[in-house]
């Protein structure tokens, strides 16, 4: 588990800390350069040469992997004095760092790791702690020293610090640590039990629950607008690199991380109110890359699906709720009373079925055959059984959640 809390620390702490985010980016770049150097030079074919460049590395060196260029630290800060201002551990997580991107591209075969621009290295990492570092309200790291800390929550009983990170948001100008902290607690998998509920994320209403309950969505990014616009042109007429233009750019990035911030709370407020209406929740597996390219891109990357989908994951195991996602593939286009299919523009909001007559709105339809898709999808033997996380709850019968009509029998009400 990972807490957050905002730390203040004084004028000589803060270039430190910048200091070293500026030192640990040039260390990922030369990293990354001789991984791309080793790489670049296996490429040429054994019986030709390029015109443009060459790669001058025997054949014989091996790659450059994590533990060989971790250990050329200690050499490398004979010719590279600035190193040794770094906490040791800080450099060779700043390696682990790049290792861990390139065995993701490797994974998935997309996403090269790139250079780090100035600016872009926004944390480092403080991988062991032999005691709680956090002493009342102040933080002690490494060769930093103490640091004033908004203690906003403690750390529970039984949980031990394992490492920190510290983030710098808005230009260097807020700093918080992240602390992550472990118990030797072994937490059973959560299966379907209780009230069951589906959900269907929409623009118009930011979520719908199949029960008919709604969430308004929050327009964050439109509320700001104007101010940010303010803003931006402000710092776009200031001379490049310049004092004025640095603070300038200061106030765009905390308006940035405060439009941020209240995205975030409306998320976890959201998650935690549907938890509190089931035990077992359903929701889309939206494909939220695609919306974030679409059309209507603006909207989605302000309402934020993905981010909202994964702590909602989060806060239902946090919860003993028990969480899925199911194809989202024509929800809206679906009868959830039969089973027809009812084809239907994006601008047209109610739902009517020709076959059956069920009419309500296409969101709430569309929250209902997720239900459906839900609850079918479940294999058999995780139905029913009870958590460590959710306690003794009375279990629903999966039945119940099935329209009628799905059931044998055809249901005409209207809504």
């Amino acid at each position: 588990m990972n807490y957050t809390y905002r730390i203040y620390p004084d004028l000589h702490q803060s270039a430190t800390m910048l200091e070293w985010l500026e030192t640990s980016r040039q260390v990922y770049n030369r990293a990354l350069g001789e991984l791309k150097d080793w790489i670049n030079s296996r490429k040429c074919l054994m019986d030709r040469c390029s015109l443009n460049r060459e790669y001058i590395i025997p054949a014989d060196v091996p790659f450059p992997s994590y533990h060989r260029q971790q250990n050329d630290l200690p050499k490398l800060k004979q010719t590279w004095p600035d190193l040794k201002n770094v906490y040791s551990q800080v450099l060779q997580t700043t390696i682990r760092r790049l290792h861990d991107t390139w065995k993701a591209f490797q994974k998935r075969g997309f996403g090269f790791p790139r250079f780090k621009k100035f600016g872009q290295f926004k944390s480092f990492l403080f991988p062991q702690f032999k005691d709680n570092p956090i002493n009342g309200f102040e933080i002690k790291l490494p060769k930093i020293g103490s640091i004033l800390i908004s203690y906003s929550r403690p750390i529970p009983d039984g949980f031990k610090v394992k490492q920190v990170r510290v983030l710098s948001k808005a230009r260097g100008t807020q700093w918080y640590v992240i602390v992550s902290i472990q118990s030797q607690v072994s937490i059973p998998d959560i299966s379907v039990h209780g009230r069951a509920i589906g959900i269907d994320l929409g623009l118009e209403r930011f979520a719908t629950t199949s029960d008919g309950n709604f969430f308004e969505r929050p327009k964050f990014l439109k509320s700001q607008y104007s101010k940010l616009k303010l803003l931006q042109r402000r710092a776009a007429r200031k001379q490049k690199r310049s004092a004025n233009w640095e603070k300038a750019q200061i106030k765009v990035a905390r308006l940035h991380n405060e439009i941020t911030a209240k995205r975030k709370d409306f998320h976890y407020k959201t998650a935690h109110n549907l938890c509190d209406q089931a035990q077992t929740i359903f929701a889309e597996d939206l494909n939220t890359v695609g919306l974030n390219r679409g059309m209507l891109r603006k909207e989605c990357i302000d309402a934020s699906f993905g981010a909202f989908l994964s702590r909602l994951e989060w806060v239902c195991w946090k919860r003993g709720v028990f969480f899925m996602r199911v194809n989202p593939n024509g929800t809206s286009q679906t009868c959830p009373s039969c089973g027809a299919t009812v084809g239907k523009p994006l601008g047209e909001r109610v739902h009517h079925c020709p076959e059956c007559g069920y009419q309500t709105h296409r969101d709430h339809a569309a929250a209902e055959m997720v239900l459906w898709r839900g609850v079918n999808s479940v294999p058999v033997g995780n139905r029913g059984m009870e958590t460590a996380c959710a306690g003794v709850l009375a279990v629903a019968q999966t039945s119940s959640q099935v329209p009628k009509s799905r059931q044998g029998t055809t249901r005409n009400s209207k809504k």
